[in-house]
């Protein structure tokens, strides 16, 4: 009979632990992110990082449905099995989600917690009267979803390293170690120029997950009928030449900012409410060209080269006219 040495029977020691240990993350990434369209790729990869508790960061410009899918995360998390510490049985528990909208107000004290010197001395510094936990404990085996993560604070993100890195923190003078054990789902916008530049050390504790606005037209139409608003009636064919033009934008090399899908649902619902303000049971498309203005002229930036010589708004108009006279669209008065 053939002998199996120490260290084969370690391996096989290692890989069925392997298997009860990631039970609960198999179970995550059997199901699919309801409400997401498209977004195939940021979907698979999402799962991959989960699967093995990596920490992620979403990255991609605002509206294209980083919060949805990270949020749709939450809707397909199974019960997990937890040891009740009153009677010592193994129950099912629901799953933790715990979401932390990035601001520069944000404290360390909010995400880790904090421990009064006073009651600690008392009571004992992880006394219940003592310590105020924060948002990562009561993500503790589940789900720390940090919205805009690159709106923290430089000190925030060094608080959250040893909590990345070790899955515990150390609680202001207090030498104590407290389990944290969580996956952290972040998102940011790396357009966006007011926000805290993250550390190459802070960043190195991620994955990152890019996300791009839906590839395909066809997907983009879906989304805003799924998502938007619905008053009057709008033509499929409105409709496609409506998120065309956004497309266009969108590919458009004169804008440094370039609007979003959010752009699309925006003027898919305004035309509409525009029409039914008018009177009219379904929309045309001077309802579009009226719903333009307000809603793409603060989503888009022209490049330095154009900004100078002419606004968002007069943009807009040439592009729109030169749109309808390409496609032999029917345009109504001025935006």
């Amino acid at each position: 009979m053939a002998k199996i040495n120490s260290t084969e029977l370690k391996e096989q020691e290692n890989n069925h632990n392997l298997g009860q240990n990631f039970s609960y993350e198999k179970e995550i990434v059997k199901q699919d992110f309801p409400g997401v369209l498209g977004q195939e790729d940021v979907k698979h990869q999402l799962k991959s990082a989960i699967l093995v508790r990596r920490h992620v960061l979403i990255v991609g410009p605002p509206g294209i449905g980083k919060t949805t899918l990270v949020k749709s995360l939450a809707n397909i998390l199974p019960k997990r099995l937890v040891v009740d510490k009153k009677t010592g049985k193994e129950v099912l528990v629901d799953s933790v989600f715990v979401r932390v909208q990035g601001s520069p107000d944000l404290t360390a004290e909010d995400l880790i917690g904090d421990i009064d010197p006073i009651k600690a001395i008392k009571f004992g510094p992880l006394s219940m009267e003592a310590f105020t936990p924060g948002k990562i404990f009561k993500a503790d085996g589940g789900i720390l979803f940090f919205d805009e993560v690159n709106r923290c604070s430089e000190k925030l993100q060094n608080a959250l390293l040893q909590a990345l890195e070790e899955r515990k923190v150390t609680i202001g003078s207090y030498d104590v170690d407290l389990a944290a054990d969580f996956i952290f789902v972040g998102t940011m916008n790396p357009e966006e120029s007011s926000t805290e530049p993250l550390s190459d050390v802070f960043l190195d504790r991620f994955d990152v997950i890019f996300m791009e606005p839906p590839n395909k037209q066809s997907v983009e139409e879906q989304i805003v009928l799924l998502k938007g608003k619905k008053l009057v009636e709008f033509s499929s064919e409105l409709l496609s030449a409506m998120i065309l033009f956004v497309r266009n934008l969108r590919a458009n090399d004169d804008l440094e900012k370039k609007p979003s899908v959010r752009a699309s649902l925006g003027i898919y619902e305004r035309a509409q409410s525009n029409a039914y303000l008018a009177g009219r049971t379904s929309v045309d498309m001077l309802d579009v060209q009226d719903a333009l203005i307000s809603v793409l002229s603060h989503r888009i930036r022209l490049k330095p080269s154009l900004k100078y010589l002419k606004s968002a708004t007069d943009y807009l108009r040439e592009q729109f006219s030169e749109f309808c006279e390409q496609n032999n669209l029917a345009k109504g008065g001025s935006p």
